[in-house]
C-alpha cells in the first residue's frame, strides 16, 4: 500500500448528505474514525473535519457546514458497529465536547499496539511496520478552519482513516493470538468514556510549568501576565502560545522590568510585542508589584503522604514482580501496573484476591490475570 495514492472519498456539506451517509453504512460491521482540529489557530478549539471509513466507502463530513451533527449519534452509541479510532483520548473528548457524542464499541489502535510491545506508536510508526505505508504529514499543522479548504488538504485527512480497519484486524489478530485481546477491550471501554477537564477556578499559574519554583512576589507577577495574556488571546482568537510563550512569561515574572526601557532591554520580547503590548505588560507587573506580603499568592503542594517502611517494601517487592512481567510480556511496565497502583495495594495489602475487587483504579483484567501473583508477593512481604 501507498499512502501518497489518490483515493475516492465523498465531501459531506449538507444535513441530506449526513443522513445518506449514515443510512450507508448501518449495515457495516466497523467503521474508521478521524479527526481534525484548529487548536494551533485558535483560543477555543474545535473539531473542523470528521473522517469516517468503512468497507466501500470514504467520507469526510464538515462539521463548520453540517451545524446539527445529531444523525452520527446513533451510528457511535451503536454495539454492533465498532469504531476504531488511533489515540482516542483527545478524539473522544472533542467530539463529546462539540457535539455531544458518546461512543460505544470503541477499539483503539495505538492502544492496541501498545499492548504488543510495539517501541513506536504513532500512526505514522504502526503503519509502516505492519504495511509498508508511508504517510505523507505535510499537512498535520495546517489550519483545518480556514474554509474553503484546498482540496489537496481534504483528500490528506481522507487518507488515514481508510487504514484502521485493516489495521484493526491485524492488531485484533495478533492480540488474540496473545491473549491480550479482552484486555484491549476493557482499556477501551475506560476510554470512550473520557470527557474534557471542565474549568476550575484555580490560579492559572497552578498549571504552569516551572511556576512551582517562583517565590510569592514573582508568583504574583506571573499570574498577572498570564491573565493578560489569556484575555489577549481570546480577544483576538488565538492559542495562547501565539500572544507569549510560557518562557518568555517566566523571563518576565523574575526580572520584573517596571519601564520600557528595562523590559526592551530583557530580551525576552520581540520588539513587534513590545510595540503591541509593552504598556499593558507593565501595567500588570506594577499592579502585582504593589500587593501587599499577606495577599501574595502561595504556590499549592500536593502533599506527597509518607508510607511506612513495611508499606515502602511491599511497593518494592511489587515492583520486582512487575518488571519480571515486563520483560516475559515485553510491553509498557505502566500497563501492567503503573505507580498510582501499586502504591494503592501496597497501602491496603489485600491478602485474598477477592479482596483486589475494594480496589477500584484496578482493572478486571489485571485482577484476573495477575491477582494471584500479587496476593502472593504481598503475603511473602509481610509485616
Amino acid at each position: 500500500m501507498n499512502a501518497t495514492t489518490d483515493i475516492a472519498y465523498k465531501m459531506i456539506n449538507t444535513s441530506d448528505e449526513l443522513e445518506n451517509f449514515v443510512r450507508t453504512i448501518g449495515n457495516e460491521k466497523a467503521v474508521g474514525v478521524d479527526l481534525e482540529a484548529d487548536s494551533m489557530y485558535h483560543f477555543k478549539e474545535k473539531v473542523c473535519l470528521i473522517q469516517m471509513a468503512a468497507t466501500n466507502v470514504n467520507v469526510v463530513i464538515d462539521p463548520l457546514a453540517v451545524r446539527d451533527l445529531s444523525a452520527l449519534k446513533p451510528i457511535f452509541k451503536r454495539d454492533d458497529i465498532c469504531k476504531i479510532f488511533h489515540g482516542s483520548d483527545y478524539d473522544v473528548r472533542s467530539l463529546y465536547r462539540d457535539f455531544h457524542i458518546t461512543i460505544h464499541n470503541l477499539f483503539d489502535t495505538e492502544l492496541a499496539s501498545r499492548f504488543l510491545g510495539f517501541p513506536e506508536t504513532g500512526l505514522e510508526a504502526v503503519l509502516k511496520k505492519m504495511f509498508g505505508v508511508t504517510l505523507d504529514k505535510k499537512f498535520q499543522r495546517k489550519d483545518w478552519s480556514r474554509r474553503p479548504l484546498p482540496p489537496d488538504m481534504i483528500a490528506y485527512a481522507a487518507k488515514d482513516a481508510r487504514y484502521l480497519l485493516p489495521l484493526a484486524k491485524n492488531l485484533k489478530a495478533e492480540l488474540d493470538e496473545k491473549n491480550r485481546l479482552g484486555w484491549v477491550y476493557e482499556e477501551c471501554e475506560y476510554l470512550s468514556r473520557v470527557r474534557a477537564i471542565a474549568a476550575n477556578d484555580q490560579p492559572l499559574y497552578m498549571s504552569f510549568k516551572g511556576a512551582g519554583k517562583l517565590d510569592p512576589r514573582s508568583l504574583a507577577v506571573l499570574e498577572a501576565l498570564l491573565g493578560f495574556r489569556r484575555e489577549v488571546a481570546r480577544r483576538k482568537d488565538k492559542p495562547l502560545f501565539r500572544i507569549f510563550g510560557n518562557h518568555s512569561l517566566l523571563e518576565l515574572a523574575d526580572k520584573k522590568p517596571l519601564d520600557l526601557k528595562r523590559l526592551e532591554s530583557t530580551g525576552t520580547l520581540s520588539s513587534r510585542q513590545t510595540s503591541m503590548y509593552g504598556r499593558e505588560i507593565l501595567t500588570a507587573i506594577k499592579g502585582a508589584m504593589k500587593l501587599q506580603a499577606e495577599d501574595l499568592p502561595v504556590y499549592l503542594r500536593k502533599k506527597v503522604p509518607r508510607v511506612s517502611l513495611a508499606v515502602a517494601g511491599r511497593i518494592k517487592a511489587l515492583r520486582n514482580w512487575r518488571d519480571k512481567q515486563v520483560r516475559k510480556l515485553a510491553i509498557d511496565p505502566a500497563l501492567i501496573c503503573n505507580k498510582a497502583l501499586m502504591s494503592t495495594i501496597a497501602v491496603q495489602r489485600p491478602l485474598k484476591i477477592s479482596e483486589l475487587a475494594a480496589i477500584e483504579e484496578m482493572k478486571n483484567w489485571q485482577r484476573k490475570e495477575f491477582g494471584r501473583d500479587i496476593v502472593r508477593v504481598l503475603k511473602g512481604n509481610g509485616e
